[in-house]
């Protein structure tokens, strides 16, 4: 094999570990926010349980954005242009539309309280969909 060749295996390799490791990272905070949220309802009724809950989701949430960040160093320069115009489009989309939704609530226009969830679910989908369209673009 030509030094090209083993470049394109080694950089595959990494881009697969990474990407386990921001699995498994997402993956456990997942888990924790579930359990900090939920636990409080069917499992326990302690303030302190509760706060240790929130404790180990939030140290679940920083080993997600230190494997998030080692994801994005790995990548090859157009993995990580994808991934950044992506992410550049959901925090806009999330910034101006979370806002808007949280004024809609304060000047009671809404019959509701503003809920993050949905505010995550736009996000989340806003950056799906902006890493579809940029692998579409430049493939």
């Amino acid at each position: 094999m030509n030094d090209t060749t083993n470049d394109a295996v080694s950089l595959q390799g990494r881009t697969r570990r990474n990407t386990i490791r921001l699995a498994w990272w997402t993956g456990a905070w997942l888990v924790t926010m579930a359990t900090a949220v939920f636990g409080p309802l069917i499992a326990w009724e302690s303030k302190v349980i509760s706060l240790g809950a929130i404790l180990v989701n939030v140290a679940a949430g920083i080993g997600m954005i230190v494997a998030n960040k080692q994801h994005l160093d790995g990548l090859d320069e157009l993995q990580r242009k994808i991934q950044l115009e992506a992410m550049a489009i959901a925090l806009g989309v999330g910034l101006v539309a979370g806002l808007a939704y949280s004024t809609l609530d304060v000047a009671n226009v809404i019959a509701g309280d503003a809920e993050i969830s949905f505010l995550v679910i736009l996000i989340s989908l806003t950056y799906i969909g902006g890493v579809l369209i940029g692998r579409r673009k430049y493939a």
